[in-house]
């Protein structure tokens, strides 16, 4: 009987061996398939985990505001009337280009026409006068604005102003124009600090030369406190998850339609990229676009076999090696087998019971042989 057992708790790690071997071998779990139209629909994205000089920041809103020295007022010398007017609000002007005609009161056949000329180049912000009004020389007629640089002016909590020097770079986004970041450079502070808010002014020099920033836009900063070189980071739009759970996708390295679900431990942020402790090695191919997509995809049933014969176009064995001519008639003439007796279930059923039964079978008469005569 005892020979019996042992015979028989083989035959079961046999069987179970066997039909485990059947199996196709499973990707990682929280594994995404995607095909190349899905990734397109998300518009996916990769880059390379990659070590930079990593930046710590300090986020600070403000506005933006003229240059004072770039602001301009055109006024008359003489009193008159308006006869022509060639400039309008938003107008770009350059320094000299006549902007308005005014007649004189000074007697004449017919009156002197004197044209009022730009005195510097830039936007028109505004137009004190209409066609036709009496105009005279303390009464200011246009407001020239040079935007091709513009001033920045965070509002910074004082105990961070002592962190920041003259010369220091700042990340601007503003809202109005888009995704676009503007590098500011910070000029100076304010002259008195804000008692309520606890806030000084911080204001950095910033470069418009499309005229796309306008004073009194809102602005957001990230301004640099200090760096540090050779830090492992990805882009902030690769990272999801909670605080407490926080996980990246990065592409499988067998199958390129497949992203895995990788957790790690992330260090510091700031406006772009994020520091990562543990989890990724040098060169992992993250999801940056499209990550958030993936994070509700679901996942973990795919097979390797599965993602390589999307990622490629044609079949894949098991184990995840390319399917030869020979093996590919093989496959088709069992399924042809298959079909016309009635079959096409599944092969791994099938496998099962095959093992099942011969494992039986060699127990029958083992048992048998075994048996011993009684008196």
């Amino acid at each position: 009987m005892k020979l019996f057992n042992k015979i028989f708790s083989v035959a079961v790690c046999a069987a179970v061996v066997g039909f485990a071997q059947g199996a196709e071998e499973a990707l990682p779990p929280g594994s995404v398939m995607l095909s190349d139209m899905g990734a397109e629909n998300i518009g996916l994205q990769t880059v390379e985990a990659d070590e930079v000089s990593f930046e710590t920041t300090a986020f600070a809103i403000g506005r933006i505001e003229e240059v004072p020295s770039n602001h301009a007022v055109v006024s008359s010398r003489i009193a008159g009337r308006v006869i022509e007017v060639l400039a309008l609000p938003g107008d770009q002007v350059e320094k000299g280009q006549v902007m308005l005609q005014v007649e004189s009161r000074q007697p004449g056949d017919p009156p002197p026409v004197i044209p009022l000329k730009a005195p510097i180049s830039g936007m028109v912000t505004q137009s004190h006068t209409r066609l036709g009004e009496p105009i005279d020389p303390s009464a200011e007629v246009f407001d020239v604005v040079d935007l091709s640089e513009v001033w920045a002016v965070a509002r910074v909590p004082e105990h961070l102003a002592a962190q920041l020097q003259v010369g220091a770079q700042a990340r601007i986004r503003v809202s109005a124009v888009g995704g676009t970041v503007f590098v500011g450079e910070l000029l100076r502070f304010g002259t008195q600090a804000n008692l309520e808010s606890g806030t000084i002014d911080a204001v950095f020099r910033v470069p418009n030369p499309e005229f796309k920033m306008r004073p009194g836009m809102r602005a957001e900063f990230s301004i640099v406190l200090d760096a540090r070189d050779d830090v492992l980071a990805v882009p902030r739009d690769a990272l999801q998850g909670t605080p407490t759970d926080r996980f990246v996708f990065i592409r499988h390295i067998d199958a390129p339609n497949v992203y895995v679900k990788t957790p790690i431990v992330v260090g510091e942020m700031n406006d772009e990229l994020v520091e990562v402790v543990s989890g990724l090695f040098l060169g992992d191919e993250v999801v940056t676009r499209g990550s958030y997509p993936l994070s509700y995809a679901g996942g973990g049933g795919v097979s390797l076999k599965e993602a390589l014969d999307a990622a490629h176009g044609h079949e894949h064995n098991e184990d995840g090696s390319e399917m030869t001519a020979e093996q590919k008639k093989a496959k088709d003439a069992a399924k042809q087998a298959a079909a016309g007796n009635g079959g096409g279930g599944n092969p791994l059923l099938t496998r099962f019971l095959m093992i099942a039964c011969g494992v039986l079978l060699v127990l029958l008469v083992v048992s048998v042989a075994t048996r011993k005569p009684r008196d």
